[in-house]
């Protein structure tokens, strides 16, 4: 038996079948433009370490210098970094994954086959830099209930509307696949006569 196919959505495993494995769908950051303050303040530390190599009185040694320059390049360069490279949003066949934390790591699930919205919100600076920021809302309340349980927040995703599409997909999927899974079990469990 085949399953009809349509051209811009992914194809079902045929009835019958197992469960296909998880799979790895995308995995993305926050789009790094908040690093470009860090950016900045690289070009400034260098431009003034360098005018200050050789060129400050007497009292002032040139290794002083190196080593402020170097404590501000770790302070406004190093540690805003690392701060955006541990963030990480993982999406698979199965769940979306959003993970964060420098030092200790803190990670949010949830699964496609439990259902939720997305809501998706672009200001003004996100949209000029094609990105937006995505709330996945799981449960009965809604994105603007004021309660933080069972909403999971993706800040500065890019290309957010794809994101969502994609999103919209594997629940689509995996709700059609739990529905074959119930109906196989409910059909397995009727005693036949």
């Amino acid at each position: 038996m085949t399953v009809p196919s349509m051209p811009d959505r992914p194809d079902l495993p045929p009835p019958g079948s197992p469960r296909p494995e998880e799979l790895l769908v995308a995995r993305f950051r926050p789009q790094a433009r908040s690093l470009t303050w860090s950016a900045l303040a690289l070009i400034a530390i260098s431009a003034a370490a360098g005018y200050g190599w050789d060129n400050l009185p007497g009292g002032v040694g040139d290794w002083a210098i190196l080593a402020a320059a170097a404590g501000l390049v770790l302070l406004l360069v190093v540690v805003p970094w690392l701060v955006w490279r541990s963030r990480v949003y993982t999406l698979t066949t199965r769940r979306v994954i959003a993970r964060r934390g420098l030092f200790g790591q803190h990670s949010v699930e949830v699964t496609h086959a439990s259902g939720y919205t997305v809501e998706t919100r672009r200001g003004l600076w996100q949209r000029m830099w094609g990105t937006g920021t995505l709330t996945l809302s799981v449960g009965a309340g809604g994105p603007d209930d004021g309660d933080d349980a069972g909403r999971v927040v993706l800040t500065n995703v890019p290309r957010p509307r794809l994101v969502a599409e994609a999103l919209a997909d594997q629940v689509e999927i995996n709700q059609i696949l739990d529905h074959r899974e119930a109906e196989t079990a409910a059909y397995a469990a009727t005693p036949a006569d």
